[in-house]
């Protein structure tokens, strides 16, 4: 089976992964596109869910709760942090769109510890990672901070030319705090949007070795492995992150043959 899921170019669901598609334990994710005053419904009965307004904006009923006109952009490229509300599980949500609108929709298991709640643009810790052409953007959207069962939501944007989840990493073995555990998925977006990135899956065996043109709204599954993207010259990346597992924190380990790069950029 490929890491790479195409995106769907017409109509409302551009990509989907659930546990059952990727034959993994815990992260579920979908994007969908909606013109103005179109819905879509979310409903996880075991899982606890993230709705994160990519662009555009949109009205998110859930029970006796109404959150009017959420959306902060009109790209996701643009310099700002989005909108999300959070649900427990078997909380039923409607999506609105009041405009054309991008919305991701990340899941994974939950009791049902902490309420639903809105996550504003201002409570979102954002922070420059990496130096030369290895710099990216990060938007902290859901980090281990904040309340959640098991999701860990996070977006970065990569200026065209440069690298990004590099030097490679992977956090596919349960050794905390050396290292957690965590399924992920990349929600790729690109600017302007007939571009391409590159995305290679790998492990220390090889038994995983896959690289990947993905294009605009692809979505790359990450099982286990280093997991490195690269961006060509003339297009800017931008990439959703949905990461979960046993234990909620993220804690990875860079891949020894390339950790000079580390060592090198702390001098």
């Amino acid at each position: 089976m490929s890491l790479l899921v195409k995106a769907q170019r017409e109509g409302q669901t551009i990509a989907r992964v659930t546990p059952e598609t990727a034959a993994w334990r815990y992260v579920g994710f979908a994007a969908y596109r909606l013109g103005a005053q179109e819905v879509v419904h979310v409903l996880e009965p075991t899982r606890e869910v993230c709705i994160v307004v990519l662009a555009g904006a949109v009205d998110i009923e859930a029970g006796d709760t109404t959150w009017s006109s959420l959306g902060s952009r009109d790209s996701v490229f643009e310099d700002a942090s989005p909108y999300a509300v959070y649900l427990p599980p078997g909380v039923r949500a409607t999506v609105r769109a009041v405009r054309d609108a991008e919305v991701g929709v990340a899941s994974a298991p939950a009791r049902g510890e902490y309420p639903m709640r809105l996550i504003e643009p201002s409570q979102m810790k954002r922070s420059t990672r990496g130096k030369g052409m290895n710099t990216r953007y990060v938007c902290d959207i859901l980090p281990q901070g904040e309340p959640a069962e098991s999701l860990l939501v996070v977006e970065v944007r990569t200026p065209g030319g440069h690298a990004s989840s590099y030097p490679p990493h992977k956090h596919d073995t349960d050794n905390v705090p050396l290292e957690s555990s965590l399924e992920e998925t990349y929600y790729h977006r690109l600017n302007p949007p007939q571009g391409f990135a590159f995305q290679r899956v790998y492990t220390d065996l090889r038994d995983i070795d896959e690289s990947m043109a993905v294009e605009d709204h692809d979505v790359v599954m990450v099982p286990r492995g280093y997991h490195p993207v690269v961006v060509p010259y003339g297009y800017d990346s931008y990439y959703l992150n949905v990461m979960a597992g046993k234990d909620r924190v993220w804690h990875f380990k860079n891949d020894p043959v390339h950790e000079w790069i580390v060592v090198r950029d702390a001098k």
